[in-house]
Formats: C-alpha cells, sequence, structure tokens
C-alpha cells in the first residue's frame, strides 16, 4: 500500500508552490509521499568451507604507450583484512567485483575458488546521518558490509528497529573492525530504489522488481554447461531445409 497524506487539494492546479510538496498529487485530497526501498540480504556463503577472505577486484584504467590504442583496462585486487576495509559505496565510474574467495582451495590451475555478488538495484539514502530515521537504518549507509560471523548478528537493524536509537544496527557492529581475512564472514548487501509516487501507484502499488545474482568465479574445473544435453531438439545443432 502507498504511503500518503492528506491536503486540501483536488487538482496539481491549485499547489500553489508544488516544489514545496513532499510528495505528488494521486487523488483527489490525497498525495503519495517519496521514499525510498531498502532490502539487505545477509549472505553466509561458506565458499568451499567457513574460512573465507572478501577481495575487491577494482577495474583500473592504464595509459597505452602503443598507437592507436590509448588505454587499457586491468584488474587489481585489494583483500580486505578487516570489516573497515570491505564498506563499500557502488560508484558507475569506479568499477569493482565482489569476490568471496577461499584462498585454501584451488582449481586446477591454482586460481581460488570463489563467488561473485553481482548488484543489482542500486540506491543510497539521502537523509543526514543523524537523521533518527537514518540511524534506525544506518545499513544503508553502504550498499556492501562484510562483518565476522556471530550467531547474534542476523538483522542489519537490529532486534528492534522501531524502538531502536540505532544502538544495535549493522553500522555498529562492523565499527568493531574484526579481522575478516580468511575466517568465517558474512556478506551484507542491500539492494534499494527511489521512489517518487504516481497515480498509477495508489492505492496499491505495481509491483517493481529487482534483484542480484551469485555467480562462481573460478569454482567449477570448467564451463559447466560444455557437454549438456539439448533440452529438446531445436536446441540441437545442425542444418535444415527451409521451404
Amino acid at each position: 500500500m502507498l504511503m500518503v497524506k492528506g491536503v486540501p487539494y483536488s487538482n496539481a492546479t491549485q499547489i500553489p508552490n508544488p516544489e514545496d510538496m513532499s510528495g505528488i498529487l494521486v487523488s483527489e485530497n490525497v498525495i503519495g509521499v517519496v521514499h525510498d526501498h531498502f532490502i539487505t540480504f545477509y549472505l553466509d556463503m561458506d565458499v568451499d568451507g567457513s574460512d573465507n577472505t572478501f577481495v575487491k577486484v577494482n577495474l583500473v584504467k592504464e595509459e597505452s604507450k602503443r598507437a592507436p590504442r590509448k588505454s587499457y583496462l586491468k584488474p587489481k585486487r585489494h583483500v580486505a583484512k578487516t570489516e573497515d576495509d570491505a564498506r563499500i559505496k557502488i560508484s558507475l565510474y569506479d568499477p569493482y567485483e565482489f569476490h568471496v574467495i577461499n584462498p585454501k582451495r584451488t582449481s586446477r590451475l591454482g586460481n581460488p575458488t570463489g563467488y561473485r555478488v553481482v548488484p543489482g538495484g542500486t540506491a543510497a539514502s539521502l537523509l543526514d546521518h543523524d537523521d533518527s530515521p537514518q540511524l534506525r537504518g544506518a545499513f544503508t549507509n553502504n550498499q556492501i558490509w562484510v562483518t565476522h560471523y556471530n550467531k547474534s548478528e542476523l538483522w542489519a537493524g537490529g532486534l528492534y528497529t522501531y524502538q531502536s536509537k540505532g544502538e544495535d544496527t549493522l553500522e555498529v557492529w562492523s565499527k568493531r573492525n574484526r579481522p575478516i581475512e580468511n575466517k568465517d564472514i558474512v556478506v551484507w548487501y542491500t539492494l534499494g530504489f527511489h521512489h517518487i509516487p504516481c497515480q498509477e501507484d495508489f492505492p496499491i502499488m505495481p509491483s517493481v522488481s529487482s534483484g542480484f545474482s551469485l555467480k562462481p568465479v573460478n569454482f567449477f574445473e570448467r564451463n559447466p554447461i560444455l557437454r549438456a544435453a539439448p533440452v529438446s531438439e531445436e536446441d540441437m545443432p545442425g542444418c535444415r531445409a527451409v521451404c
């Protein structure tokens, strides 16, 4: 259900200063309030065992001295030693891959086995960090966090989010800055999007979908679909006459 607020206006032309409104007129005398959606996923992955390491793989541009190419890309790996190293704010112009690996287990080519977290919908809260809702929702200050596993740390907003003052949240746990290299770790990914309501959202919002992926990275010895049986005859390679 859309979060709404009553107003004395039944038409947008009656609003004297539309830019001062905290939402959009979605029905007579009703505005839909601008808001955010955030969903935090708790990923206790245990790749080939419980002792894992979080690796940020940054794409770095290098200048090329060979004409006609002027630049090229190369990966730069950074192993997160502590929880503070693994606080991630996703940026379009600072691209990373996020790998959870087991350095003690390697493939036949010597690569550590792992999985990568592929983010989906990404949004950052625009509220002041000392605003009361943001103190409780401080887990939205970063899109990715990594913490040392603790069985009591299950909910990013703490056990009693609406009754708290932000004293029991993912951000508080992460500030302990525990070592996370080759440890039993948990990756927290927060998917989010901003929502400016429109008439179609009232009274029940249409479904909006988003998600993320977990994909193997050097986990299998070879491409897992090679020599896989075709699903149907149409999937089989071959030449056919067309009439």
